[in-house]
């Protein structure tokens, strides 16, 4: 069964049991500064599953279904087995205080044997099992004995077993947020313990079972004390991994063999550049993780995620370097590769298809100055560490040292000059790996605080901006204010404030809203913004107690976390807002406001970007 197949069959099934079809949200989340990426399909469904917005009135049902792009780097190590990826697509089905374990328990039963077909007895389910979380704190939550009930209906006992925290507890994706106890389902690949013998069970390491489908039973929130507290309402997060499910069905070795990477590693293998080892399963690995590799960044890239050194940038640099590290050389071209992607995925997701032009161009830029770096003698480099991050230093022969440096070092070399960990250790340097991946944990830990302070500000501090386009963004930041009232007088009062982001080319404002606008809707916006520019009002701040501000009816950001006291931006008797600032004295100082585009970017929220003009 092929993918768009596989996609097609699930929606419609779930479509049918009175779930609505939400499309992916964007790989970069939404008003959700506590994880860089979206690993999992409950994540732009988040605030329904928290209580903080009413899912009947922005999506017009309590069940809801999706596939969607996910990315994850936590087993970017692992990339290159059978199962392993950074990008994939997650199949789900939610259910927010509507169904719960019975149901979903059963729908899935009914999806694997009726649906796709697989075979029954091969299935087998898992569950959470208090007593045997090893070496964990106990939770204080109980283990899941109504999910056994339920599988017991479709199982024989001796396929369903149960375990710990680890293995079947699932989320929060950040180190707050929604949770629960999970039941999975596993697919037994060859029906054949292993010398375990009866205690070869899902999980074991022998690769006898492969989980397909993890159904998470979300009744609880996470604190940032590390509480468990029940929400307000119990939920249902499923996913199911579109590429384990081919691999599955198409009764495939590994996710690789399915047409999910064959012709992009057919098209890799096939360039000439592609210089093999002679080492077969050692070439079968970099063909994995370049095939993975350069798809992660083509979809990231897609998403309007720029090579960077921070933040979302700093993933998409590191997984395109490190693909580029499996078999390029110096005047390569990236167009087989992308063209075998859009190939497979661009019925699917038509932004790759339109961006084509200016993926292409951003991959060549950054490949030439990745060359920069390949080519830079590991002299120089070691120059640029302290003495203490060089624990030892050693001639091998002929003049070609072995340097064993710590994991703080490594990562500051890649930080500062974009040298993969792979490249650096071609050059001769050594390192310990979990080093490396604790201080990275500490480089993502950073880029989210950084994210999160952006508040108000929007990056008006940065050293790297021109007074002239720092006065352009304090105007567009003012505009910011000028549409989300705009937009309140014509869609009504439920719109809020979702998100924005400022650069000295355009505005991005995301807002609440579960419908497209018309063409005559968007008019109208930019009629009245552009009506209060005319009149030119005053822009005034006044500091109040954050209650007192509340009182008053000034609008916020409901995800921030505001100090006390509060700023508060008053655009004449038109906009009262909380804010950072700063802004323009007066709206005539904005010129004039365009839109310049409006779509969806996750479900219930819509996103304008817009410019100003003198």
């Amino acid at each position: 069964m092929h993918l768009r197949d596989i996609r097609s069959k699930f929606l419609h099934f779930f479509t049918t049991k009175g779930h609505v079809a939400i499309r992916s949200s964007s790989l970069i989340p939404v008003g959700d500064a506590s994880v860089l990426l979206t690993t999992a399909g409950m994540q732009q469904f988040k605030p329904y599953f928290l209580g903080e917005r009413d899912v009947e009135a922005d999506l017009k049902s309590r069940k809801l279904t999706s596939v969607q792009k996910c990315f994850r780097t936590s087993d970017i190590t692992e990339v290159g087995d059978a199962t392993h990826l950074t990008f994939f697509e997650m199949l789900g089905n939610f259910s927010v205080g509507d169904y719960f374990k019975k149901e979903v328990i059963d729908l899935a039963w009914e999806f694997c044997t009726k649906v796709v077909y697989l075979h029954s007895d091969r299935l087998w389910a898992t569950y959470y099992h208090a007593e045997t979380t090893r070496g964990k704190k106990n939770l204080g939550i109980p283990s899941d004995t109504e999910s056994v009930k339920y599988w017991q209906a479709h199982l024989p006992k001796e396929r369903i077993a149960g375990f710990g925290h680890d293995e079947n507890f699932w989320g929060p994706p950040g180190k707050t947020g929604p949770c629960g106890p999970s039941t999975e389902l596993h697919y037994d690949r060859t029906g054949k313990p292993c010398d375990l013998g009866a205690k070869c069970l899902p999980n074991c390491d022998c690769g006898r079972f492969v989980e397909i489908w993890n159904l998470v039973l979300m009744q609880y929130q996470k604190t940032e004390t590390g509480e468990y507290q029940e929400l307000p309402q119990k939920n249902i997060d499923t996913g199911m991994g579109l590429e384990r499910l081919a691999m599955v069905l198409q009764d495939k070795q590994s996710v690789f063999q399915t047409e999910a990477f064959t012709h992009i590693i057919e098209t890799i293998q096939q360039d000439e550049r592609f210089d093999s080892t002679g080492e077969v399963l050692e070439d079968e690995r970099r063909l994995r993780i370049a095939s993975d590799h350069f798809k992660a960044a083509m979809f990231l890239r897609a998403d309007e995620v720029r090579f960077s050194n921070k933040e979302q940038g700093y993933i998409l640099r590191r997984v395109f370097r490190r693909a580029c590290d499996q078999y390029l050389h110096p005047g390569c071209t990236f167009e087989p590769v992308i063209d075998a992607i859009i190939h497979e995925y661009g019925e699917a997701y038509p932004e790759l298809k339109e961006k084509r032009a200016a993926i292409l161009e951003d991959f060549q830029k950054e490949y030439g100055n990745y060359e920069k770096v390949r080519m830079m003698d590991i002299g120089k480099l070691v120059k640029q560490l302290p003495k203490e991050d060089i624990l030892s230093q050693q001639e091998v022969q002929q003049g070609v040292s072995k340097i064993h440096i710590t994991g703080k070092a490594a990562v500051q070399l890649f930080t500062t000059y974009g040298s993969t960990f792979d490249q650096l250790k071609q050059k001769g340097f050594t390192f310990d790996d979990a080093e490396v991946e604790a201080e990275l944990d500490k480089h993502r830990a950073t880029s989210r605080a950084g994210a999160t302070a952006k508040f108000g500000g929007h990056g008006l501090n940065s050293a790297t901006l021109t007074d002239d386009e720092r006065a352009v963004m304090t105007r567009m930041h003012t505009a910011t204010h000028l549409l989300h009232q705009a937009l309140r007088d014509v869609l009504g009062p439920e719109v809020h404030q979702d998100g924005s982001d400022i650069n000295p080319e355009r505005l991005r404002f995301d807002f609440t809203y579960p419908e497209k606008l018309s063409a005559d809707e968007i008019l109208k916006v930019e009629t009245i913004v552009n009506g209060k520019i005319a009149e030119d009002l005053p822009v005034t701040m006044q500091e109040m107690p954050l209650k007192e501000a509340q009182a008053s009816g000034a609008l916020a950001f409901f995800k921030e976390k505001y100090p006390d006291p509060v700023k508060v931006y008053s655009v004449g008797d038109y906009s009262k807002e909380f804010c950072g600032g700063p802004h323009v004295q007066h709206t005539g100082e904005l010129g004039s406001f365009k839109i310049i585009s409006e779509k969806s970017v996750s479900a219930g929220i819509r996103r304008i970007k817009a410019t100003v003009g003198k």
